[in-house]
């Protein structure tokens, strides 16, 4: 016996309206009716690097805090890493991911992108999908749901496939519509609308609508009390207008929009650490006022409204969602051949949950940047008269920072 209902979803409510009883269907189908160095914390008085000065003053951490440049050197420098954790030891091997796509490449050219484009007149339908991935299990440990589906609209769990908005916007494309897909052994509705109210939140963020989605209910194939969620989001950008990182030059300049943690990538890693520290998600953060559960579980950042305002006023030629993959993968995607990144190491202030990390699980500073976004969730390359007015004509703004600029070469390089 298996349960089908339909879900009435605005984008200012998440109501269950109806339940009843079906033989012929294994999944919960919803339609929207209406539709058929080390590290320190970040916060708003913080001061980002202008265009004009990367000074002495720029550079001075906050009291208390430790600023970026000195991420863990005693770790580069120790002699005995054997006990130092990485995001293959905990399961998952970007580079597994990485060659997977060159051979789906083969099968279907120009995947590789945040998003993928399907033509349509004079405009782009941006597409983009994914899941939550283990952060979940946090959410299980912790108890805290409703953070998740915001996660869901946001997300992007492997670097190597189109992912939802925060993806599909890195081509310009705004945001029109998201569809989510819940999976469980034994539905509990209550706990089932704290998730689905999570993503209406996420698609109140972002400017788009709820379209509908797929509750699967499938005895023993999840443990109880546990679920899987995943979604795609489409959006829409016109021919001339789509960010395709082509015109990048050298002497371009990278500008960051600050994370608020950790937000949905690494946590296979995180998980692993938290195993070896002893530490409990209810325990306060070293140094903080939070739990550590409650850093770690912050939802991610919804940039949609941000950047599109940004790449209305032009100059922008690049977009890179630092998930999966941290600076070291993600930013040479949106770059032509030949050119590469220059990363100023103290040009922002991190989130201390990436200091815990590293000092619990001794995690070495590269395998820091291939892995998390360190406190910067999307990169912009922006032409130099763009970085001035994004900075306030060099006095910059509590919300980007000039974080580096484009060289020739390859790769990402730290300085």
């Amino acid at each position: 016996m298996t349960t089908t209902y339909g879900a009435n979803i605005e984008l200012s409510q998440c109501i269950l309206t109806s339940i009843r009883s079906s033989c012929r269907k294994s999944g919960i189908s919803r339609l929207n009716s209406a539709m058929l160095p080390k590290l320190s914390f970040f916060s708003k008085g913080s001061p980002s690097l202008s265009l004009a000065s990367r000074d002495a003053e720029y550079r001075r951490s906050a009291k208390g805090s430790f600023m970026f440049s000195m991420l863990s050197s005693k770790h580069d420098e120790s002699p005995d890493m054997a006990d130092s954790l990485t995001y293959k030891d905990a399961g998952v091997d970007i580079d597994a991911g990485s060659e997977l796509v060159r051979r789906i490449a083969k099968m279907a050219p120009g995947i590789g992108g945040f998003g993928g484009l399907f033509p349509l007149g004079d405009s782009y339908l941006v597409a983009g999908t994914d899941g939550v991935g283990t952060k979940l299990k946090l959410a299980f440990e912790s108890g805290i749901h409703e953070t998740i589906g915001i996660d869901l609209v946001t997300n992007a769990h492997r670097v190597q496939v189109a992912m939802s908005v925060n993806d599909i916007v890195t081509s310009g494309a705004k945001p029109l519509f998201f569809l989510d897909y819940f999976a469980t052994s034994h539905l509990d509705v209550d706990l089932a609308e704290k998730v689905i109210k999570g993503i209406v939140d996420g698609c109140q963020q972002s400017n788009c609508t709820l379209l509908g989605g797929e509750t699967a209910e499938m005895p023993d194939f999840y443990a109880d009390g546990e679920y899987d969620l995943s979604g795609f989001a489409v959006g829409i950008v016109e021919k001339d207008s789509v960010i395709d990182g082509k015109n990048i030059m050298v002497g371009d300049v990278l500008i960051g929009l600050p994370s608020s943690g950790v937000h949905s990538n690494g946590f296979s890693l995180v998980r692993r650490v938290l195993a070896r520290s002893g530490f409990a998600l209810k325990d306060q953060l070293p140094g903080e006022s939070v739990s550590l559960g409650e850093a770690l579980m912050a939802p991610t950042v919804i940039y949609v409204k941000q950047v599109l305002d940004i790449i209305s006023k032009g100059g922008v030629k690049g977009i890179a969602h630092i998930t999966g993959g941290g600076f070291t993968d993600n930013i040479p995607r949106v770059f032509p051949k030949g050119l590469g990144a220059v990363i100023y190491k103290e040009s922002w202030v991190v989130p201390p949950v990436f200091k815990w990390i590293q000092e619990a699980g001794k995690v070495e500073a590269a395998e820091m940047m291939r892995t998390f976004n360190m406190g910067i969730g999307m990169v912009l390359v922006v032409s130099k008269d763009a970085a001035l007015r994004i900075l306030g004509d060099g006095h910059g703004t509590s919300t980007a920072y000039r974080i580096g600029e484009v060289v020739s070469g390859d790769g990402v390089s730290y300085q």
